[in-house]
């Protein structure tokens, strides 16, 4: 008999409990993945043209079947939640996707997270908004592409495998809803559109939390804004969110015509002519809730650190001698003014009090 003929009859003969055990695998994180279109699902008849494609053309189960990987780090599911350019989504769909994700995490323990695919032009808007609404730890990854799926070289099938598998990892739960783009992820909270190129996103001076790697996400950062479970908004009855008006400041502007049923304004500026501050002082008095925000996003003074709310005036701290009877502004720190923009709907649907709002844009 063989030296290996004997072997195998040896380990053929050992108990059960002697012989090695295959080593049990773990589960694989649950994922949602839930596609509003954008050119992450987009179609190019002519690749490498660069000219038209049709955005929002194909549909959630192609885009994730054409990114096989995926499969090995998460147990993918999904949902169609429409299937457009992102110039087309709306405030109300921001609330029907927020609902919808905060029942998901309701009802599913069992979900580890959610990717939202969508079109960059708006991505940022939406993006901050379920960062704003989504009351869970779960992680929401918002991505997209700037080339086309059927496109040279398209960024889409990798942005999404990095996107599925940050929302399955346990590292990012409390980290806010995310953007994902370019091995890189952003807060949503501070990510901005920079160009329509390949990356594309970056989140200015601050805002990156980490990137992915080889072996997964690495998170160096975390945000310290309220978010997720504790944000105050809870959007569950609300079905038309308060009308938001946002404006530039600019020379020889003279302010906005503003309708009645406007509740607040946005102005980004870096200060107001008279004209302007003439218009301004007359929309305040009419009880609309002035929010003033620097055009790039960057400024960081005003808030809690500078001025007290009853001192900032239209045109900055109120002078000695002006009229302190005058609601507030509300100074921005460090946010884009259309995310301001979003932030102060929400607001008004706790206070119409400056002082209340100017508390809120403190926190978040």
């Amino acid at each position: 008999m063989s030296r290996w003929s004997l072997a195998l009859l040896l380990f053929v003969a050992l108990p059960a409990a002697a012989q090695p055990q295959p080593v049990p695998q773990p589960a694989l994180p649950k994922v949602m993945v839930i596609a509003t279109g954008g050119t992450i699902a987009g179609v190019q008849d002519a690749p490498g043209t660069l000219g038209a494609y049709r955005a929002g053309t194909r549909s959630v189960n192609e885009i994730v079947q054409s990114v096989p990987e995926v499969a090995r780090f998460a147990d993918v599911e999904t949902e169609q939640f429409s299937n457009v350019a992102s110039t087309e989504i709306l405030p109300s769909q921001w609330l029907t996707l927020s609902k919808r994700i905060n029942q998901l995490f309701a009802e599913r323990e069992d979900l580890a997270g959610v990717v939202v695919t969508h079109g960059t032009d708006r991505l940022e808007e939406t993006a901050f908004f379920l960062y704003l609404t989504v009351k869970s730890d779960k992680p929401v990854v918002i991505v997209g592409a700037q080339r086309p799926a059927t496109g040279i070289s398209p960024d889409g099938p990798i942005n999404l495998l990095s996107a599925v598998r940050t929302a399955g990892a346990p590292q990012a739960r409390g980290m806010g809803v995310m953007v994902v783009m370019d091995d890189r992820i952003l807060s949503a909270r501070e990510s901005r559109k920079l160009y329509p190129r390949t990356g594309g996103f970056s989140t200015g001076e601050m805002g990156m939390l980490g990137v992915m790697a080889s072996r997964g996400p690495e998170f160096f950062f975390q945000p310290v804004r309220r978010h997720g479970t504790t944000t105050e908004f809870d959007v569950s009855a609300i079905e038309v969110l308060p009308k938001v008006e946002l404006v530039f400041s600019y020379p020889g502007g003279e302010g906005p015509r503003l309708g009645e049923d406007t509740e607040g304004l946005v102005v980004a500026t870096t200060g107001f002519s008279p004209t302007e501050r003439a218009t301004f002082t007359e929309i305040r008095k009419r009880g609309v809730v002035l929010v003033q925000a620097f055009p790039s996003g960057d400024h960081v003074a005003g808030g809690p650190t500078g001025p007290p709310p009853s001192e900032v005036g239209a045109g900055g701290p109120s002078r000695p001698g002006g009229n302190q009877n005058l609601p507030p502004t509300v100074a921005v720190q460090h946010l884009l003014p259309q995310k301001a923009r979003i932030l102060l709907m929400l607001a008004l649907t706790k206070t119409k009090d400056p002082r209340e709002i100017q508390r809120i844009f403190s926190e978040y």
